[in-house]
């Protein structure tokens, strides 16, 4: 049974706490691994609100201020008239999941997801594809609405605009139940789900746990055949970087003077770059009467390292 929540009125920190409230469009390809700037561990962290919201970027801002025009690009171009849907939708059967779409399409049982992208992303659709984490985002909202299809209208900046229609896949709809289902597990029992070797990863653990000089020392012997492969790949990665190094420099000493050099299927560049830096300590030697302490920018980490002894 489809249920519906109505947004209109509503405040950004309820409509937040909304979508905490179970596994958004958005946050289904992070579940499966298909978005490349996210990670499990930093949705789960978001979900229970140890981390604090996502601040808003330029393309974020970019791709919301431009979705009313990229809707009406896609009923220029399809014929397809699309209306808002200003609620936050939900399905009995699927506790754990909401959908909050961008547009219906009047007329069928199918949404449509309005994206903007960069032109450096043209690669991503070329031969009639687009990125997999669109594809799973369309099949949650199906999942959740019940619908057999939903259009995808993506415009790449300054370059295409692109429209496509993708169909209900039953079997990637059920293998996406049950990895949002054992992730909201985690979520509901606010366990941690495992770690990856992702940034978003480190980046999260890095803002929830942000040390105590007081805590003392904590017994590792449980980590300890994990830190002597992690030393091991560790020597490795510098063997392979000093190898590379040397092909690098055979490629340096070929190629002299030239600033660049092709061969099948490969383009080297080597060239000079120019790079301004202010240099604050001379600034300070020259003019002692300015103070620039105000203008210093604090930033503070923890820095991991592992010793042998």
């Amino acid at each position: 049974m489809i249920k519906k929540i109505s947004t209109l009125g509503m405040s950004h920190e309820e409509w937040l706490q909304h979508r905490r409230n179970s596994i958004g469009g958005s946050d289904a390809a992070t579940i499966v691994r298909l978005n490349p700037w996210s990670s499990p561990y930093e949705l789960w962290a978001d979900k229970l609100a140890r981390i604090p919201p996502k601040e808003e970027n330029e393309a974020m801002r970019i791709g919301h201020d431009l979705e009313e025009y990229v809707a009406k690009r896609f009923t220029e171009k399809t014929g397809k008239r699309v209306r808002r849907e200003n609620s936050i939708i939900r399905n009995t059967l699927l506790p754990y999941a909401h959908a909050n779409v961008d547009r219906m399409v009047i007329g069928e049982k199918a949404g449509l997801e309005c994206k903007t992208t960069s032109v450096l992303n043209l690669r991503k659709f070329r031969d009639g594809d687009y990125p997999a984490n669109y594809y799973v985002q369309c099949q949650h909202y199906m999942m959740v609405t019940g619908y057999e299809k939903w259009y995808l209208a993506v415009l790449v900046l300054g370059r295409e605009f692109l429209t496509f229609e993708i169909a209900r896949n039953s079997e990637d709809i059920d293998a996406l139940a049950e990895a949002e289902k054992e992730f909201w597990e985690y979520v509901r029992k606010k366990e941690a789900p495992p770690v990856d070797g992702s940034a978003s990863c480190a980046d999260t653990i890095s803002k929830i746990y942000v040390g105590d000089p007081d805590s003392g020392s904590v017994d590792l012997t449980v980590f300890q055949a994990s830190i002597r492969a992690r030393q091991k790949i560790t020597a490795q990665i510098k063997e392979l970087e000093h190898e590379r190094s040397r092909y690098d420099n055979e490629l340096k000493e070929y190629m002299q003077n030239s600033e660049t050099g092709c061969c099948e299927g490969f383009r080297v560049s080597w060239k000079q770059q120019n790079r301004k830096t202010f240099d604050s300590k001379a600034f300070s030697a020259a003019h002692p009467e300015i103070d620039l302490s105000e203008y210093y920018k604090i930033s503070t980490s923890r820095i991991f390292k592992i010793k042998e002894e």
